[in-house]
């Protein structure tokens, strides 16, 4: 009997996993592409002939050795809804409510992925959301070393006051702004991941074909405890400058001694937050965090408490090498501290902890605000929010979670392999903050992701971007800018066809990587495709640097559009943000003044200037140039003298 029933499981199962079927994107209330041809495809029996329809077109098509079958479509115009249907021998299946329309990709990092319920204004804007014809489809995060076949989950929701809150807002307000001025059904392909490096959504085959990163796609790890040891050799590296070295239990023992060497561990100003954004990504296991915290005089005889922010694993803290306290609690935790423990001057703080146990997710780390951290003994009160060091436990068992950066490609290989060849009219992305560090590269990695993409899907599709906002500090040209470096290599990329940009630095916020303002963004992304794609004759561009022309200590700069003349956008009236130099590469803070299209650059200490800059800071808070279209002039320089981020490389 037992062999019967098993029999019969095996049976059944087999038969719903051969059951005929479609890939996960089509599914209920999905928007499909007008004007092109229609790629649909799906899983049967291994051999077997399906019978596919749309509308009034019906294909036949056979699965491959693996299942797979794929039929395309005649091209068809903006309407619906329609019906999909498939049949086979193993079954049928059907997808309703099917409108035919613009269908637009949505990738990068945090600032796309960015929901409506936390952009600005949104209980006004959900109340202007109900638009049954906008859809959106988001593609859950996930990271393999192999490319998967089909997503796993995600669904098509229409846009309403209740469903909007979970869209991309960058998304739903370019998807509003089409449909208000076409009438034409949008769908939003939705696949970003916050935080995420470009070389993730890059593929293997894409990365061999380009020098810079040839070599990283030769050694790919083929599995996740190959990837894990990579991961390692990296961390190691980066903490001892050798990835054969690593510390032993007797090593690690000296952190707490109150004699560690804090000059070899990772910096971090604030010790608030998940390690994974502080240079130790995806390290779980035990872990130390230090602090050189100096006393005064009147505070050292005297008990005093010491202040922690939350992390419920055991947690051993100790000072100047001794034991004050042990922990694992949720909340802010207060240890008291005895008298004459602390010394007058120089003291090492430091916490043996391991990943959080109510949240595994989160990993080592403090969580909570940086304010919960300090010691007072009643009277006064230190803060000790600042300057952390830390240090993972390489001696003692740990790992590495699976997340976005630990390995190039495995984004791709999981959210957006299941997309292609999806039709689509264009990409809307909007990263770059992960890879600041890495500038000068992204001059080759950016581009080399959008040929990417086109060579996949075999579409040489439109591409627009957000060039980085204004985030961190306001700094001239002679500390330089690894954000401006980056926005230069975005301005460069525009070489390619069928790209634009949509500059932002006027609608950031210096002391928050995401700002609110999604609305404006989304309106200068949207100029773009109502120009390109649907040709409507409208302004659409930010001025971007052209040339420049030296002559009688003088700089003026010509732009393009710039067409119809530039403004100042500001209630003083003059321009700001502009620097100019000399041969011997010192900056200065200069005069600059409007004249027609062009801007004429000028200061009394460089009589023969050989460089302009403009906005090039990481928060050109002061750039105040526009044209008269109200569009924000990209940032730019004219030189190029070597940046900070010229050896700053992938591995």
């Amino acid at each position: 009997m037992k062999h019967i029933f098993l029999f019969l499981f095996l049976l059944l199962n087999t038969s719903v996993f051969a059951q005929v079927k479609f890939a996960r994107l089509f599914s209920d209330h999905v928007v499909l592409q007008r004007q092109k041809p229609i790629p649909v495809w799906g899983w049967a029996k291994p051999g077997e002939k399906v019978k596919v329809t749309l509308a009034q077109q019906t294909l036949q098509g056979k699965a491959d050795a693996s299942g797979k079958w794929m039929v395309k479509f005649d091209p068809m115009e903006a309407g619906g809804p329609h019906k999909l249907n498939v049949s086979a021998k193993s079954g049928q299946a059907a997808v309703n409510d099917i409108l035919i329309g613009e269908v637009w990709l949505l990738s990068g990092q945090s600032n796309i992925e960015w929901p409506v319920s936390a952009a600005k204004d949104f209980e006004i804007e959900k109340q202007n959301a109900d638009f049954p014809q906008i859809r959106h489809f988001r593609v859950e995060h996930n990271v393999t070393l192999q490319p998967e076949t089909d997503l796993t989950s995600g669904e098509w929701k229409i846009s309403s006051s209740e469903t909007v809150g979970g869209f991309s807002a960058i998304g739903f307000f370019f998807a509003r702004e089409i449909y208000q001025k076409l009438n034409i059904p949008i769908g939003l392909l939705h696949s970003s991941w916050g935080g995420s490096q470009v070389e993730g959504w890059i593929s293997k085959e894409g990365m061999l074909g380009e020098d810079e990163l040839k070599t990283y796609a030769q050694n790919l790890p083929k599995t996740w405890q190959e990837a894990d040891l990579m991961m390692d050799a990296k961390l190691r590296k980066t903490l001892f400058k050798s990835d054969s070295f690593t510390p032993s239990a007797a090593d690690e023992q000296k952190y707490t001694s109150g004699n560690a060497d804090f000059s070899i561990w990772m910096k971090t100003a604030d010790p608030v937050g998940q390690w994974d954004w502080k240079g130790v990504m995806g390290y779980r296991g035990k872990a130390y965090m230090g602090k050189e915290v100096t006393m005064t005089a009147d505070m050292i005889g005297k008990e005093t408490t010491l202040s922690l922010a939350e992390n419920d694993s055991p947690n051993k803290i100790y000072i100047n090498g001794k034991l004050v306290g042990q922990t694992q609690s949720k909340g802010v935790r207060k240890i008291n501290v005895p008298a004459n423990t602390w010394k007058e001057g120089k003291n090492q703080l430091v916490i043996a902890h391991g990943s959080m146990v109510g949240t595994p997710w989160f990993g080592p780390g403090m969580m909570g605000k940086a304010t919960d951290i300090f010691v007072e003994d009643g009277t006064n009160k230190i803060p000790l929010a600042k300057d952390w060091f830390l240090m993972p436990s390489f001696a003692e068992k740990h790992e590495y979670a699976h997340l976005m950066n630990n390995v190039g490609t495995s984004i791709y290989n999981a959210m957006i392999v299941p997309l292609i060849p999806f039709a689509i009219r264009g990409s809307l992305w909007y990263q770059g903050e992960a890879n600041t560090m890495r500038a000068y590269q992204y001059r080759k990695s950016f581009p080399l992701l959008i040929n990417d993409w086109r060579k996949l899907w075999n579409d040489d599709f439109s591409f627009y971007w957000v060039q980085l906002s204004s985030f961190g500090k306001d700094e001239d040209s002679n500390k330089g800018s690894y954000w401006a470096e980056l926005r230069e290599a975005q301005n460069m990329t525009l070489s390619l066809p069928k790209t634009g940009m949509a500059v932002s630095t006027d609608v950031g916020n210096p002391n928050d990587i995401h700002p609110t303002n999604k609305q404006d963004v989304a309106h200068r992304l949207a100029t773009q495709a109502l120009k390109n794609d649907y040709g409507q004759n409208i302004p659409y561009a930010s001025p971007l640097y052209d040339k420049v022309q030296f002559s009688d200590g003088k700089a003026v700069v010509t732009f393009k559009h710039a067409e119809n003349g530039l403004m100042v956008k500001d209630r003083y009236g003059y321009l700001k943000g502009f620097e100019i130099a000399g041969d011997d590469k010192v900056f200065y803070y200069a005069k600059a003044e409007i004249k027609g299209n062009t801007v004429e650059i000028s200061h009394p200490k460089v009589p023969r200037p050989a460089s302009v800059r403009y906005a090039w800071s990481d928060a050109p808070e002061e750039a105040n140039l526009f044209s008269t279209d109200g569009f924000p002039a990209s940032s730019f320089r004219t030189d190029d003298w070597t940046g900070r981020s010229v050896n700053g490389k992938f591995q």
